[in-house]
């Protein structure tokens, strides 16, 4: 039978839904515009793509332990006001003739750090309001939801960039977030008084990452995630050079090589429950986890033509697959293991350090294929990657659970 979850957390999961459309509508939009309007080679794509996580990183990293020592809700419509405001800002200065690369750079960072701190929130958010033994489902269906918005978005938005101009999605992707704050603002009833009420000190900063180093689980989950995020992500601006510029597919097909596959992610995170009920959460946990690192090196022998289209299809398909199954187990599992009174700052500095991973190593990437071509340098993130299993835990060393919890309220 369907859980019934309850009315709060089915406007939280609306709200989701609808920004997570807007996202994946808008998939891509900044390299295309940066590649087709502004003319960007490869290095200044990369760029883009490293910069704005990088500084938006930097930005957020006192903001999670200042989301612990606030109600939640606030939180979460103030950061989608801000990415709101911020991406807007494009469309507005297009139509103006005045849109400028430093402008693509200054609204990714700014939506980069309102992106760390509602990820935050909403971890902390979510738990308050969902019974401990509800979180797989509720994390199941957020990943379903993704995966779903992910099918529909990038062949619309990269039919909207074609046929309504370059700004169309990221307009309506703004418009998203605006509806998002909306659905989250009438979301009923208190929450949970924040159990921290001291002053932010200096010290507090670190707290998230002292709390994943010294935890035995998320410790190697953690450094799994870092390595794996950011040889996957960092690949992707050098893949848009690659199928857009190189091999000449049109934004649309670039769209839709991604959003087929996203079918198999809204099976993989369907599935997540029952397979966890059958085998258990860590076998799961590391197969998925091992599977996911089988498929990027592919891409580097990437065709072209409607057979490369097909061959992308299939190589994201496996891929897809493996992280729809690999993310709701990483996500429940992180909110059983944190206390409530550090949620907000842990789950920061997990964000905070993916970024700056991706960040990283999206800029690396961009000079290695600087001098070796895009195919070469995916070519290398792929071989490396095949090494990330290595990083996840060969036995579930999970704690005794923390005394400090939030009793459901929904």
């Amino acid at each position: 039978m369907r859980r019934r979850l309850g009315r709060r957390f089915r406007w939280l999961w609306t709200a989701y839904a609808v920004s997570a459309f807007g996202t994946w509508l808008g998939f891509g939009a900044f390299p295309m515009l940066a590649i087709l309007v502004l003319h960007a080679g490869p290095a200044a794509v990369s760029a883009l793509a490293a910069v704005g996580p990088a500084v938006g990183a930097l930005v957020a990293v006192p903001l999670g332990p200042w989301v612990d020592r606030r109600p939640k809700r606030p939180v979460l419509v103030a950061m989608d006001l801000v990415r709101f405001g911020a991406l807007i800002s494009v469309p507005a200065f297009y139509a103006l003739g005045s849109l400028s690369f430093v402008q693509l750079l200054v609204v990714s960072v700014v939506v980069a750090a309102a992106d760390i701190t509602f990820t935050s929130a909403s971890g902390a958010y979510l738990k308050g309001i969902v019974a401990p033994e509800d979180l797989l489902v509720a994390n199941g269906r957020f990943e379903s939801t993704s995966w779903t918005a992910t099918a529909l978005g990038p062949p619309l938005g990269g039919a909207a960039f074609a046929l309504f101009g370059p700004v169309t999605s990221v307009a309506a992707n703004a418009v998203s977030f605006l509806l998002s704050a909306l659905g989250i603002r009438a979301i009923s009833g208190g929450e949970p008084r924040p159990r921290q009420t001291s002053r932010l000190r200096a010290r507090d900063l670190a707290e998230g990452w002292r709390t994943i180093l010294t935890h035995p689980g998320l410790r190697p989950l953690y450094f799994n995630v870092l390595v794996f995020n950011g040889l996957v992500m960092g690949t992707e601006p050098l893949l848009a050079v690659l199928m857009l510029n190189q091999l000449g597919f049109t934004p649309w097909q670039y769209g839709l090589a991604f959003a087929v596959p996203c079918l198999g992610g809204l099976a993989g995170s369907r599935l997540t429950p029952r397979l966890v009920r059958r085998f258990g959460r860590h076998p799961v946990l590391v197969t998925a986890g091992a599977v996911r690192a089988c498929w990027l090196l592919a891409l580097a022998f990437l065709p072209g033509g409607t057979g490369g289209l097909v061959f992308v299809m299939v190589v994201e398909l496996g891929l897809i697959v493996s992280c729809s199954v690999f993310n709701p187990v990483l996500a429940t599992y992180r909110l059983e293991q944190l206390p409530a009174d550090r949620v907000a700052s842990t789950l920061s500095a997990w964000s905070v350090s993916t970024k700056a991973s991706i960040a990283t190593l999206t800029a690396l990437w961009g000079v290695l294929a600087s001098f070796t071509g895009p195919r070469v340098a995916i070519g290398v993130a792929g071989v490396l990657i095949l090494v990330t299993p290595l990083l996840l835990p060969r036995r579930d060393r999970t704690p005794a659970q923390p005394s400090q919890t939030v009793p459901s309220t929904g």
